[in-house]
């Protein structure tokens, strides 16, 4: 081992250690969620990975499975602010970011925020308004500033979405678009808990009034904090380069010796690249390392490339999914 190796090593164990000693609040957050969601680990865990990484979530369920109630309980075990907005078929633009509002005693126009003026942010179905209020909130996830009139503000540190939908094929809801998906770095299939989970759940939550107490464990200055970790996180050439063969198989799948190019409309973009680098990074920053192994990629990539693969008609003849896609692809690419 060269001296510059070693020195590499010694700084990437110290960063472990105040990792481990770092992420405690994070471990109680996860603790105090599941004390009351049931069966959600992986949903909990992502939502973690998006509030670490700085990155939007897209959680995506039939309606019941506690979608809403878990990002509730995630805003609860942070001191910060929250807002819920519930999406319909006829809210605005206006409704989400503010407006200007003429007051006649001053004769000026003045400016009245919106609730998207806030922390962590609840989209709950988000899938029920139309594109236009969805795209209201393009900037907002993106350059983390809302433009109302001729002025712009920059929204409070951290800001996170976490959007609820349903899926598409239930009625009175509208695909997002491309762009809009392309925003937030997971999306998340919850699924039906088991036969266990499902009890457990009763004998929680079967009652005129539930007991949903969750104790605020983090601040805000934690999670910046720990941000400024998960980007010191060490990430090898030979894992930056799995990453990226991961993202250009989806566009390229013929260089990689996979069959996929008939079921492939477009593949993911460069964001994808970076999204699975923080998320892995998050992923690590979660099991206390100061280093990104190859399982963290694997563990997250469904997560950030399924909704980034768009498909072919004969994708949908045959009825493959992007799961399907994106899961071969990460069978078929050695791993380092």
């Amino acid at each position: 081992m060269t001296s510059a190796d070693q020195v590499t090593y010694e700084s990437i164990e110290a960063l472990s250690q105040n990792i481990q000693a770092q992420s405690e609040p994070f471990r109680q957050l996860i603790a105090e969620v599941g004390n009351t969601i049931v069966g959600q680990e992986v949903l909990i865990h992502r939502m973690l990975v998006g509030l670490l990484a700085n990155g939007h979530l897209l959680i995506e369920g039939v309606p019941g499975l506690a979608k809403t109630t878990a990002v509730s309980c995630l805003a609860k075990g942070v001191q910060t602010g929250f807002q819920r907005l519930q999406f319909t078929p006829d809210l605005l633009p206006a409704d989400l970011i503010g407006t200007l509002i003429y007051r006649p005693q001053d004769q000026q126009f003045v400016v009245q925020k919106g609730p998207i003026f806030s922390n962590i942010i609840l989209a709950d179905e988000i899938n029920r308004a139309p594109a236009k209020v969805q795209s209201a909130l393009l900037e907002a996830m993106q350059e983390r500033q809302v433009t109302i009139g001729s002025e712009t503000y920059l929204l409070d540190e951290p800001f996170l979405v976490m959007a609820t939908q349903n899926p598409v094929e239930q009625e009175g809801t509208y695909p997002l678009p491309e762009a809009q998906m392309d925003r937030f770095m997971l999306k998340v299939v919850v699924g039906y808990p088991n036969r266990d989970q499902e009890l457990a759940i009763l004998e929680r939550m079967a009652s005129t009034r539930p007991k949903i107490a969750t104790q605020a464990v983090a601040t805000p200055a934690d999670i910046l904090a720990a941000r400024a970790l998960v980007d010191q996180i060490y990430v090898d050439r030979k894992i930056q380069e799995y990453i990226v063969d991961l993202v250009i198989a989806t566009r390229e799948p013929k260089s990689y010796g996979l069959s996929l190019d008939e079921f492939i409309h477009y593949g993911a973009s460069p964001r994808a690249t970076i999204n699975l680098t923080l998320a892995a990074k998050a992923n690590a920053f979660l099991h206390g390392r100061g280093h990104v192994l190859p399982s963290d990629v694997k563990e997250i990539a469904l997560d950030v490339l399924r909704h980034r693969v768009i498909l072919t008609y004969e994708a949908e003849a045959e009825e493959k999914s992007a799961d399907d896609i994106v899961q071969t692809i990460l069978n078929a690419i050695p791993v380092p």
